[in-house]
């Protein structure tokens, strides 16, 4: 669709983040092209700053905020990384074209805050953390987790710029496991889960789609049965066309049982 702006820049140092009225900072664009988008008048294209898409650090991974969804799911992982079949689960669960992989970023699907959102699914189930870059030249830094407050919102304030996703190592050496369900073979997910297993015996099982934001338990170690009823019992069901609340709260009981099952086997 086109859009009733007037001008495009391209970033190219920090400087160039400053946004004027109407401006909107453009990774991918796949969702920002797809509908009207009123009262936008300029683009600031983020994908000029050339931030090097995926790259291994000493506490982990980062992943940079216009990192592509095909150049992370096509990131050679590290042998130690048991958890990286996560990675490859949620990009699927996305149901997107090649040529969209291609172009939708990273951190465009986590600002967009859809409680389906896969990127968001995955990186809060290893526990990454969001690099934030705010208009007052610092940054801050705070779990995607909790970053996405409910549909369509997130924490980020007027001015603040994803940066990158740190992902600890820790986590990505994991033992984990995924599950998703949707009304459709090719529909949105209704409900993903993922758990995971430290090195310490630490189980976290963090569930999406199925919640109106990202929803996250801790256990020290591999929880009873009871347990995990008694976390899942009163939490907020998403309701929309793609599952009732209900239903949700059921086939996410049932999905939370399997991966914790998986991951404590």
């Amino acid at each position: 669709m086109d859009l009733a702006v007037s001008s495009l820049r391209a970033a190219r140092t920090r400087a160039d983040l400053r946004l004027a009225p109407g401006e909107r900072p453009l990774a991918g664009g796949t969702w920002l092209f797809s509908e009207p988008q009123p009262g936008v008048t300029g683009l600031v294209d983020l994908m000029s700053l050339g931030w090097e898409p995926v790259a291994r650090t000493a506490a982990g991974l980062r992943v940079a905020a216009t990192c592509t969804v095909e150049q992370l799911a096509s990131h050679a992982p590290d042998p130690a990384w048991s958890a990286w079949p996560v990675v490859a689960a949620c990009v699927d669960a996305l149901l997107m074209s090649f040529k969209v992989q291609g172009q939708a970023t990273v951190g465009g699907n986590v600002a967009l805050a859809l409680p389906a959102g896969a990127m968001t699914s995955l990186l809060a189930g290893l526990d990454a953390v969001a690099v934030v870059w705010t208009p007052d030249g610092g940054e801050r830094c705070e779990a995607v987790a909790d970053l996405v407050v409910g549909p369509g919102r997130t924490t980020l304030e007027p001015g603040e710029v994803l940066r990158a996703f740190d992902v600890p190592a820790h986590a990505l050496q994991a033992r984990a496991a995924v599950r998703q369900v949707a009304l459709t073979a090719v529909g949105r997910s209704s409900s993903l889960v993922v758990a995971r297993r430290d090195a310490d015996g630490t189980v976290t099982l963090t569930v999406t789609a199925a919640t109106p934001r990202p929803v996250q338990h801790r256990f020290a170690c591999p929880p009873t049965s009871a347990q995990v009823d008694g976390v899942l019992t009163g939490l907020e069901w998403y309701d929309d066309l793609h599952g009732a609340p209900d239903w949700r709260r059921a086939v996410t009981t049932l999905l939370a049982h399997e991966v914790l099952a998986e991951v404590a086997a």
